[in-house]
């Protein structure tokens, strides 16, 4: 089993971060978590520039005081540090037209999804530096774990080391948004993309195929839709289920079950095959995310 560095509070040095002109391309539910957690970890109001089109979310950014600039060519010329928060279908024409034309030669620039890196969809400059600072929950969590003085998860790299200290720069960024309180994991713009695109194109699909083919043998077996409804996904026990798993393990948190409700599951899961599932994973995995295929059929 391969392990990974994790980062932690004493690792990072923020005063990589001193001076340094911040700019964040998008203030949705991540960009506005992020800025004002770095606002709140101590970097000056005045270093933070919002690059927004004039919309709801610049209004947003302006509210919660920060400085809003329309024209992304200026930001782009100021930024020492450029986070790409828009989505990733936009990400290339929006960047590559409007930001790295205007680029500083020595910029970091920073992602929090691989895709568009991996599939090498960005231009950069040799000289800059492509790190990933990649929070693994929503925006909203990101904020309300930083206010309450807890980490999250989350994933830093450098994915192109043009000024020779961007990993640094990387972990400075996680400790300011105040992800390195619970540890960030080192990781690459592959490994996310990966992981991503399988938990999206495998994991999911079967878990949404196994709900509704129970659902199909029990309301052939005389249960009603109602009934099937309320225990499957209005009580949300299958929600609350996996996040006692994320909390405790899946193992351990059989303790908040039955006897007869642990005694089922674990005899089931030991009396089940998972060669084929393995193999249709593997072919998803190799197949159709790693070789390009799922993103060649996107394009």
């Amino acid at each position: 089993m391969s392990s990974a560095k994790i980062y932690y509070d004493a690792d990072a040095d923020v005063g990589l971060l001193e001076g340094k002109t911040i700019v964040f391309l998008g203030f949705g539910n991540q960009g506005a978590a992020q800025a004002q957690n770095l606002r709140d970890s101590g970097i000056p109001n005045e270093q933070i520039i919002i690059a927004n089109r004039p919309d709801a979310y610049a209004e947003d950014a302006k509210s919660k005081g920060f400085t809003v600039e329309h024209d992304f060519a200026k930001a782009a010329a100021v930024a020492d540090i450029l986070f790409l928060l828009i989505p990733d279908q936009v990400q290339p024409r929006v960047f590559n037209e409007a930001f790295a034309p205007s680029l500083k030669q020595d910029a970091t620039i920073v992602i929090a999804s691989g895709y568009n890196v991996f599939f090498k969809l960005l231009n950069f400059k040799p000289t800059q530096n492509v790190v990933m600072v990649a929070p693994r929950m929503i925006g909203s969590s990101v904020r309300s774990l930083y206010e309450k003085g807890k980490g999250f998860p989350c994933f830093v790299s450098a994915e192109q080391d043009g000024t020779g200290n961007g990993l640094k720069i990387s972990v400075a960024l996680a400790r300011a948004i105040g992800a390195t309180k619970a540890g960030a994991i080192a990781s690459s713009a592959k490994e996310e993309t990966a992981m991503d695109l399988f938990a999206e194109q495998a994991l999911w699909p079967n878990i949404i195929m196994l709900f509704r083919e129970a659902f199909s043998v029990l309301k052939e077996a005389g249960c009603s839709d109602e009934a099937l409804c309320y225990e499957m996904w209005m009580s949300k026990e299958p929600a609350e289920i996996f996040e006692r798993a994320a909390e405790e393990g899946f193992i351990t948190q059989l303790k908040h079950h039955s006897s007869v409700s642990q005694y089922g599951q674990l005899n089931g899961a030991l009396k089940l095959d998972g060669s084929d599932t393995r193999a249709h994973f593997k072919d998803i995995l190799y197949n159709q995310v790693l070789n390009g295929k799922f993103f060649l059929q996107r394009v």
